[in-house]
């Protein structure tokens, strides 16, 4: 497959070195996975990523406008910078955004005007190197540190350099220090931030300066020789000899400028060329990515695999810094001080608590815990649980999830925080609407507490809103019971069952219904949005993670229930626009995915395919999640089946072929699939392995047979995370016809509540 970046050998050892074993592993990442979208369609919406895992701040080569959503795009042919970076998503504009720019001979500060062609065979974007020859023989390379960036830019001979400091589309302010050969300022561009917000960098050069000065990106004024200037995208300057090659180290802090340098010297002080952070960002990328070793499957499927699991371990960025002591504190986005301890951001939870953060609660309980503190401190500091922080709180989408992450790291051991706390946070979140957005409280709450459902056309999304607050109330209602909080435990007791309200049994799906309890007329389930979410009633009806039981019982039972999830596979890949008016990129690209009604590339149904296992179906689960892995993902610039989103559909797909998924974060439970490899080894935080074995797998053996738990038969079709975190051993005999004569059990299916 083109572009995949699998020209590299793995040679490793009979004895299968683990040292070979890791230095190999972060060559499998190609960061361009999922960067050919546009607006029609997307194909992740990533960009090139250069980082370190949950990095504060992160590199990408820059093929878009300054401010353009649309950082990075595959298809564009030309680069105007190499930014420093944050974006979630390319539906939302960056922050705290500055990018630099190799010119040669003439100085030429206008975007447009500097632009240089390139060719994506003249492209190296691995996570811990990025490197492009651009047309014009420039070449720039970039290596990451968590809060900064080394740089090199190498001009051809008999040609003058010039670096451009680009400002970006706010407020920024530099300095030029010549004698230390070095720039100092700040950027404050971004959208809502709390006054006094500001991202302060240093840069410094390992070559001096022939010539300097400041300019102005909204007029391209330029001002020679100016030291320092400050203005509305105010940037500099810098004029080299000719030939020159040009190292750049860099780092950020939203403390201050001597934090940043603190920064830069802590991260980059002992580097002394690009080489030594190149080969310590790889360092730690391989001991990263080595948390999960793959044996078997293709070269392709460990592609794959290891760059959708890079991509879920950017997500959510660290937003917390070390003083000269070595103590973390932060600069808050949510009130504008400064305080001790720990910080993150740039995370949706409507999209990541399904699996992006189950997913980091399994290889990385320490910093989870921590998450969950942080989570707290944010209520304090702006009064509101945080949904959709970037850096702060956004509240857009649907639902209130933070207390998804709170009752999941609960019931999976990270106690890290005070239960009642949470619990008092998320009813405040339940019971009032904050200013920021739909998901900031609760849209609709009052009606959905008279109601018992939030009525549409009254409030957008209304039947998704209803769906996710029971879910929500599911989990502070599992938080409650488990932590003894009777008063939590009796309010939340009969709200995490409002989904039956919006369920029309006469359709067979959850619909939008008035403040007068009548259901919304001339009813099509292909027609998207009006009640729904980004999706159709196709999609929204699985959103009961919490009690798939009782959504079977509405559904006629077993057999019933199994027949309509089949019937999400054999309808017709139609659409209908509904309120949307026109066709978006989910639409199409569940048309293009010809799965029936099966829109992957869109969160609301990622884990209907493995609601077979409560049915007592548990092949079709291993069917549909090995044809979904197959025919949605790969590690070429094509590589997801729609947007990315924060690590969540990287995290899809890591779990998946691990053999598990997380369908109900607040409880302990990963669901069981079919996993890819033959042997897939996790190194647990605490020392331990967990060891899942596949004996027989192939692209045809997908179907499980005779699953053992550290040498004993288990009949489960979930596994849970204490399980996992014990270590040990889970083993299946795969073959390539399905096992129907297998009998569960009630203990043998997936958690509901109403069981």
């Amino acid at each position: 497959m083109q572009k995949l970046l699998l020209a590299l050998t793995i040679q490793l050892a009979a004895t299968g070195s683990a040292l070979c074993q890791q230095t190999a592993l972060a060559d499998y990442v190609n960061t361009l996975q999922g960067t050919n979208s546009k607006h029609e369609l997307t194909r992740g919406n990533t960009y090139p990523t250069t980082a370190l895992p949950f990095g504060m701040h992160t590199w990408t080569p820059q093929t878009g406008n300054n401010g353009d959503g649309w950082k990075y795009q595959y298809h564009r042919k030309s680069i105007r910078g190499f930014q420093q970076a944050h974006q979630c998503s390319s539906w939302s504009n960056d922050y705290a955004v500055f990018s630099l720019f190799p010119v040669m001979d003439s100085l030429i500060v206008n975007e447009d005007k500097r632009a240089a062609d390139f060719e994506h065979t003249n492209e190296v974007a691995k996570p811990y190197y990025y490197s492009v020859t651009l047309n014009n023989k420039i070449n720039t390379e970039m290596a990451p540190t968590e809060r900064g960036a080394h740089l090199r830019f190498s001009f051809p001979k008999g040609h003058k350099g010039n670096i451009i400091l680009d400002g970006y589309t706010g407020l920024s302010g530099v300095k030029i220090h010549p004698a230390e050969k070095m720039v100092t300022g700040f950027v404050n561009n971004g959208r809502g931030f709390k006054r006094g917000w500001k991202s302060f960098f240093v840069i410094v050069f390992d070559t001096p300066f022939a010539a300097y000065g400041t300019w102005e990106n909204t007029t391209g004024a330029i001002q020679q020789g100016n030291l320092q200037a400050e203005g509305k995208g105010t940037g500099v300057y810098l004029q080299f000899k000719e030939g020159a090659t040009i190292q750049v180290k860099t780092a950020s802090s939203y403390i201050s400028e001597e934090q940043a340098k603190l920064n830069l010297s802590r991260e980059l002080g002992n580097h002394k060329t690009l080489e030594q952070t190149k080969a310590a960002a790889k360092k730690i990328w391989n001991e990263h990515l080595s948390r999960i070793i793959v044996e078997g499957g293709t070269e392709e499927d460990k592609a794959t695999f290891y760059s959708c699991f890079f991509r879920a371990s950017l997500f959510s960025r660290k937003f917390y810094e070390l003083d000269k002591n070595g103590k973390p504190y932060y600069f808050s986005p949510y009130d504008g001080t400064v305080h001790e301890g720990y910080m993150f951001t740039d995370t949706g939870f409507w999209d990541t608590f399904r699996a992006q953060f189950p997913l980091n609660a399994l290889l990385h309980p320490q910093m989870h815990g921590r998450y969950m503190q942080a989570l707290l401190k944010a209520n304090e500091q702006c009064g509101w649980l945080p949904s959709w922080s970037f850096p702060n709180e956004q509240g857009s989408m649907i639902g209130n999830h933070a207390i998804s992450l709170l009752a999941d790291a609960w019931a999976k051991d990270i106690r890290t925080f005070d239960p009642a706390a949470a619990l008092e946070a998320y009813y405040h979140e339940a019971n009032n609407k904050g200013p920021w957005g739909p998901a900031n409280g609760r849209d609709g709450y009052k009606e959905y507490n008279q109601l018992g459902y939030v009525p549409y056309p009254k409030y957008r999304e209304a039947t998704a809103k209803t769906l996710e607050y029971a879910y929500d109330d599911f989990c502070a209602y599992a938080l409650a019971t488990d932590a003894k909080q009777e008063k939590y435990k009796q309010g939340f007791a009969q709200k995490m069952f409002n989904y039956r309200h919006v369920y029309d049994s006469t359709t067979g799906f959850m619909r939008g219904k008035d403040e007068n309890g009548k259901w919304l007329k001339d009813f099509d389930p292909i027609e998207w949005g009006g009640p729904y979410t980004e999706g159709n009633a196709w999609h929204w009806l699985w959103s009961v993670f919490h009690d798939i039981s009782g959504l079977k019982k509405m559904l006629g039972g077993d057999e019933a229930f199994c027949a309509k999830l089949d019937a999400v596979f054999t309808e017709p890949n139609k659409v209908k626009v509904g309120t949307y008016g026109g066709m978006i990129h989910e639409m199409t690209e569940m048309v293009m995915a010809n799965m029936g009604q099966y829109a992957h590339g869109n969160q609301p149904i990622q884990h209907m395919v493995y609601l077979y296992n409560y049915g007592g179906q548990p092949w079709k689960t291993q069917f549909h999640v090995r044809e979904v892995m197959k025919r949605l993902y790969n590690a070429s610039e094509d590589g997801y089946p729609g947007d990315e989103d924060q690590g969540q559909t990287s995290s899809w797909y890591v779990l998946s072929a691990l053999g598990f998924y997380s369908v109900c974060p607040g409880t302990n439970q990963y669901v069981l699939g079919s996993p890819v490899f033959n042997k897939t080894t996790i190194k647990l935080e605490n020392g331990k392995k967990f060891i899942i074995t596949a004996n027989g797998n192939s692209a045809e053996n997908v179907y499980t047979h005779r699953a053992m738990l550290n040498g004993k038969p288990y009949s489960k079709t979930f596994i849970t995370y204490q399980d996992i975190n014990a270590g040990g051993t889970l083993s299946f005999d795969m073959k390539s016809t399905a096992d129907q004569q297998r009998k569960l059990q009630p203990e043998d299916l997936p958690y509901s509540v109403s069981r």
